[in-house]
């Protein structure tokens, strides 16, 4: 006998006697989901309103500050002498488990599961389960008060507990501290013995000369090593027999009477390879592993999808410092990366469904990595399962952030159970592929005032440098590890040197304009970002305020960022006309984050070779806010995103700034050379030509080529009315001589028309005088409506096509004006600072 019986109905919570808790809550047992949390049971009832709204997430921060009681009642029949085992995948977080009063066990950890034998506490009949839930809070507060207090990045102790900081509160996100029973929970009946962990380490060798892009897999041979430990009943020590199958191929291996442990090795030849996003297919093959009796009866059984795929770093030493590159299956990847947080705040609302959306409007913008940032979760098997399809590159940062952690106990034993359990849990995901011992703690140490506040305390070098390194090692050594994000790989270097290893640029965002971006030259761009505002639909769905305003309550408790609208009005003073209203400030907020990126991506990109990889911060929020994603708290595109799109195209032409003048720069991402015949024209505002030089590129694949453009093109005589295209039978690059606010607009003037298409409709812009980044905003008719481009610039006499997908019936005239159809120059600019190049 081996089966899982889940437990996931009939469950209530209530608060625990003692706390002081709303009227109408404390006195009853709350209907409660399994798996979920105690905010979503209390907001599904009811009984508190919700935490995204306006500011009741302050409104509720006693909800964290309470112990919580989860119970159900199950009948149970004894199996006779069988092992039955409570099964937690995770409970988040301080946890009692008993059953008929029975203490089974305590939990202080959310990011691993437990098994308790349950049998002693068993009876047939009728059963109670209960879980409490300390506050996490408490629990904290107690460890920070004995261990002594640490240095972090927000005044909270998520330091000193093993749960999802960003539950307290972050410069994106809300505080909502909760607990609950968050991943799935059961009994499981088993005999004899069973698979207690399986960890497939898959590696490939390549023959001289076959490696390269594409699916293609001739002269390769795939190696499976099945490692695998087994929990035995008491007194059950005889021989067991361990199968495994993959591609055809089938191997066996005893565990000695009395083992624990085994490995079993497949040797597959010419498997097809799984490749990255834009690199080819990615294959997988599932790997079947059964336990058995010596005389055949089955045990237990494991199955996964499995890659063949090998990955390294190249971390050499080199002319410009030293090199952070990726490769899969010998072929180097520039990493088009975005950081990843929880897509909701309380995890178990996001289903696989909603992931597979989310990983889809990554694919659309040109991604192909995913980082998971370290203040979250080590993520679900949906994630990672999804991630394998689609052949998303993953990097899951260890769960460390932004703080100084204790190497003390309990914690010390607790970090490395987590780690362990967690390594062993993805090592089937050919999508994992890099290992990350924390999030700019090494940093944090070096620049933000620690060493004098940790005054000799430990805090968390140990774990980053020794444990988790070894960890990685023992358990998955196909895997690179690499200590910290940024980190330089020396100890005598800073770890955020640009020219070294792995880097963050934060000064951009936090006191200098988004053209600093051009004096970088990292190795590889860990995290980088630029605030804009939420779409206006979720804005106005969360918000009660009336009128909205960028100063307005809500959109000031949505702004989590120190001094976020300060340094949102410094990006728009150094580049755009002045707001006039809120229509023109979420407009141009908007606009300026979707031009930081782009000036940023570009620039990265056009360095290729030296620079391999950037990793925007970030795609996704948890919450509706104001922040630095691409995607917001209600799943809608930003203008940010469709920047993206451009700038992480398999093939980019972009102008940059070089050695004093201008150049045309071509990258080309794809797997095939390209030969794009490029005409570079300065003009005026008015789409005149004043010179105009064609351009022969051969781009060979996965490179950049540079062309300096000549004089003619490069100097201007007048940069408030000139500007440079660069077009390559429709591909464009732009470049303007003088920031907006200087620019000697004509006020905009174009031509619409509105008709029905398959599933919304078409509208159609021919402009009349030059429009800049011409923006439709359909959601402010229809929450529902999305459209299909954005960011669009066009000269006089030309057209655009926007395709605007909805069920409503929408009026074409508040579809094609303010503040539905934006551009720069329909808010009168202001020419009161010199021109400067831009």
């Amino acid at each position: 006998m081996n089966t899982v019986r889940p437990l996931h109905e009939g469950w209530t919570v209530r608060p625990a006697d003692g706390f002081d808790v709303p009227d109408g809550i404390g006195d009853r047992a709350i209907p409660a989901a399994v798996p979920g949390c105690v905010h979503t049971d209390l907001l599904a009832a009811g009984l508190i309103p919700d935490p995204y709204l306006d500011d009741n997430e302050t409104r509720l921060s006693w909800i964290g500050r309470t112990d919580w009681i989860y119970e159900t009642t199950f009948d149970w029949v004894d199996p006779g002498g069988h092992r039955v085992d409570l099964v937690c995948a995770g409970l988040d977080t301080i946890a009692t488990i008993s059953i008929n009063g029975v203490e089974l066990g305590r939990t202080a950890n959310m990011h691993r599961g437990y098994r308790f034998d349950a049998r002693p506490a068993l009876h047939t009949g009728h059963n109670t389960l209960q879980v409490r839930f300390d506050s996490a809070y408490r629990h904290a507060e107690i460890l920070r008060d004995q261990l002594g207090d640490r240095p972090n990045a927000y005044p909270e102790p998520f330091n000193f507990i093993r749960k999802m900081a960003c539950n307290f509160g972050w410069d994106w996100g809300p505080n909502l501290v909760t607990a609950g029973i968050w991943q799935e929970i059961g009994l499981h009946t088993w005999s004899t013995a069973r698979l207690a962990t399986v960890r497939p380490l898959v590696t490939v060798s390549h023959a001289a000369g076959t490696a390269g892009s594409g699916s293609g897999s001739g002269g390769v041979e795939g190696r499976v090593e099945v490692h695998l430990d087994v929990d035995r009943t008491d007194g059950d020590d005889d021989a067991l027999t361990v199968v495994a199958a993959v591609a055809g191929v089938r191997a066996e291996t005893v565990v000695p009477a009395g083992g624990r442990s085994a490995v079993v090795t497949l040797t597959v030849a010419d498997p097809e390879l799984w490749w990255p996003r834009g690199y080819g297919e990615p294959a997988r093959h599932a790997l079947d592993v059964t336990l058995h009796r010596t005389d055949g009866t089955a045990l237990d059984a494991w199955q996964r999808h499995i890659g063949f795929r090998s990955v390294h770093l190249d971390t050499t030493a080199d002319d410009a410092g030293t090199a952070f590159t990726l490769f899969v299956n010998d072929v180097p990847v520039f990493v088009r990366g975005v950081n990843w947080i929880p897509d909701d705040a309380f995890p178990t609302r996001v289903t696989r469904a909603r992931y597979a959306h989310r990983f889809g409007q990554a694919a659309d913008a040109g991604v192909n990595f995913l980082r998971i940032w370290g203040g979250g979760r080590y993520e679900s098997e949906d994630f990672y399962d999804l991630a394998d399809q689609l052949g998303l590159l993953v990097g899951q940062d260890f769960l460390f952030a932004c703080a100084a952690y204790p190497e003390e106990e309990p914690l010390a034993s607790e970090i490395a159970a987590e780690a362990r359990y967690q390594v062993a849990r993805l090592t089937p995901h050919p999508s994992l592929v890099l290992w990350t011992g924390n999030n700019e703690n090494i940093w944090g140490w070096h620049d933000w005032g620690w060493q004098e506040a940790l005054d000799g305390r430990t805090w968390g070098l140990g774990y980053y440098l020794d444990v988790l390194p070894a960890i990685v090692a023992e358990l998955d050594p196909t895997r690179p590890y690499w200590p910290g994000s940024p980190y330089s790989g020396r100890d005598d270097l800073h770890p955020n040197d640009p020219a070294h290893g792995t880097m963050h640029i934060w000064d951009v965002w936090n006191t200098d304009d988004y053209l600093k971006y051009r004096q970088y030259m990292p190795r590889f761009l860990a995290e980088f970002g630029y605030q804009g505002p939420p779409a206006y639909a979720t804005a106005r769905r969360a918000l009660s305020d009336d009128p909205l305003a960028s100063d307005s309550p809500g959109m000031a408790h949505h702004q989590k960022a120190t001094d976020g609208d300060l340094k949102l009005q410094r990006g728009l003073d150094a580049h755009l006309p002045a707001p006039r209203d809120f229509d023109d400030w979420h407009y141009l907020t908007q606009l300026n984050q979707a031009r930081a990126i782009a000036v940023g991506v570009q620039h990265f990109r056009s360095h290729r070779g030296t620079c391999m990889g950037t990793i925007l911060w970030q795609l996704n929020d948890c919450w509706p806010v104001t922040s630095w994603a691409a995607i917001d708290g209600d799943g809608r595109r930003k203008p940010l995103w469709y920047a993206l799109r451009h700038a992480y195209a398999d093939r980019l032409l972009t102008i940059e700034p070089r050695d004093g003048g201008l150049a045309l720069i071509a990258v080309n991402d794809t797997g095939t050379d390209w030969h794009p015949q490029t005409d570079v024209a300065r003009l005026t505002l008015a789409g005149e030509p004043l010179a105009k030089i064609g351009y022969e590129l051969a781009v060979p694949a996965h490179s950049a080529v540079t062309v300096p453009l000549d004089a003619d093109l490069a100097t201007t005589g007048d940069p408030r009315r000139e500007l440079l295209l660069a077009d390559a039978a429709g591909q464009r690059a732009w470049w303007f001589f003088a920031p907006d606010r200087d620019v000697d607009y004509p006020a905009a003037e174009h031509d619409t028309a509105v008709e029905p298409t398959d599933g919304g409709l078409r509208v159609t812009v021919t402009a009349r005088t030059i429009l800049r980044d011409l923006i439709l905003y359909p959601d402010r008719l229809d929450p529902a409506a999305e459209v299909d481009q954005a960011l669009i610039t066009l000269l006089p006499g030309e057209t655009a096509e926007f395709v605007v997908h909805t069920e409503a019936d929408l009026d074409p005239a508040a579809l094609t004006s303010r503040p539905v159809l934006r551009c720069v120059n329909d808010i009168p600019a202001v020419h009161d600072t010199p021109a400067v190049d831009a």
